[in-house]
């Protein structure tokens, strides 16, 4: 080998391509106290499945340790009878609840679809009613708060669907679907009040929602 490929090969060790062994160790370096610890918090943010590969590189770990360290967190999860559960689907890997608790799950979506909807649901919606196809990072900004469970919620209610993905990010879109427009007692989003000039503020918009859905 050439003293100049030695020198090549020396920097490319340091590249953050080439991650350091020993960055599991280095709760600094890691940004986490562990990476088990990591990888729950990358995953539990994530939209979409995570590939070893994507955690490795985001951690700045090998790809072998990050995968041994999610099959030990799924073994350890199953082994404790958690709630969720972590499965690797289609190459990459999600948290999921645990089918043992569906019959809970299925009680709590039942008796959620009885509960009227709250403030935060209801001015959630309606920034994906007037912004459409969007994704959960916008609607996000708009509202200035996290909204990851109201989204869950609305799905669940059957009042918005996945429209596809954002080509440069990978973020899922979200829209409205016709049991929204059944509920709100319209045909078409066309006729929704003209309140898209107003957002971001939805000062009072439940009122406004409620009244259109009423026929007021």
């Amino acid at each position: 080998m050439t003293k100049d490929s030695f020198e090549a090969l020396n920097e490319n060790a340091n590249d953050e391509r080439f991650p350091d062994e020993t960055a599991e160790h280095d709760g600094e370096l890691l940004g986490a106290p562990s990476l088990g610890a990591a990888l729950e918090a990358l995953l539990l943010l994530a939209d979409e499945p995570l590939t070893a590969r994507d955690l490795a590189q985001i951690t700045r770990t090998p790809e072998t340790n990050v995968d041994s360290s999610l099959r030990e967190l799924s073994r350890q999860y199953t082994e404790e009878a958690r709630g969720f559960d972590l499965r690797e689907i289609a190459g990459g890997w999600r948290f999921y609840t645990r089918a043992e608790c569906s019959t809970l799950i299925e009680r709590w979506v039942i008796d959620g679809q009885q509960a009227r909807l709250t403030q935060a649901a209801l001015e959630t919606l309606a920034v994906i009613a007037y912004r459409q196809p969007v994704t959960r990072g916008r609607v996000s900004a708009v509202r200035g708060v996290n909204i990851d469970g109201v989204i869950k919620t609305l799905l669940t209610r059957g009042l918005i669907e996945e429209a596809g993905t954002e080509h440069e990010s990978g973020a899922i879109f979200y829209k409205t679907t016709s049991f929204f427009l059944e509920r709100m007692g319209i045909a078409s989003l066309q006729e929704l009040p003209p309140l898209a000039e107003h957002l971001p503020d939805l000062a009072d918009l439940d009122a406004v929602l409620e009244s259109v859905a009423s026929g007021d």
